[in-house]
């Protein structure tokens, strides 16, 4: 399933810096706030565009509360998807994002979220907003969600093809199916 390619990596981008920079629960375990919460930043921004720059302490504190917001929204998408887009408006109001083409780099034409001049971390919520929005404009709205595992609270998007993901990785996955067999074989 893809979106578009510049779609496709900035709805990777707002899963990254979810995961990376809010504290929650992962894989069974808490997931505190990241120590290092600029290569926390960097290691959510490559998710999507793997030759980022390193964020600084600042651009990353920034950061985090940008994904703050992109968490809630996708945990909105499970329950109200009309709750889930007044917070992407409400993002992209504040953000000011608005499309532009835009070439750089000795790259061709390409659609940039966001206008030059801005912050990294008001670009990246721009450029986040937007791609949540495209994604739930669309009907592949209910391709967001929050790891449907016990004691994880990690996001995804769901690019297979059948649309049937719940979870956040293949290790969630199998801790509920392990619990599964195990309840199975406790059973008379």
């Amino acid at each position: 399933m893809n979106f578009n390619s510049h779609t496709d990596g900035v709805v990777r981008v707002a899963v990254g810096l979810v995961n990376s920079l809010t504290p929650g629960e992962r894989r069974g375990r808490p997931a505190p706030p990241p120590a290092d919460v600029a290569a926390a930043a960097t290691e959510g921004l490559r998710v999507g565009y793997p030759g980022h720059r390193p964020a600084t302490e600042a651009e990353a504190a920034e950061l985090v509360g940008v994904a703050l917001r992109l968490r809630a929204i996708f945990e909105a998408v499970a329950q109200d998807v009309d709750t889930a887009a007044m917070r992407v408006n409400a993002l992209l109001e504040e953000a000011d994002a608005r499309p532009m083409l835009q070439r750089h780099d000795g790259e061709p034409w390409h659609l940039h979220f966001h206008g030059p001049g801005g912050t990294m971390a008001g670009d990246w919520a721009a450029s986040c907003a937007t791609g949540l929005a495209l994604v739930l404009g669309s009907e592949f709205h209910d391709r967001l969600g929050v790891c449907t595992a016990p004691h994880c609270d990690r996001v995804y998007v769901d690019v297979s093809r059948n649309g049937t993901r719940r979870f956040c990785s293949t290790p969630c996955q199998n801790r509920v199916k392990t619990a599964a067999f195990r309840a199975r074989s406790k059973s008379p």
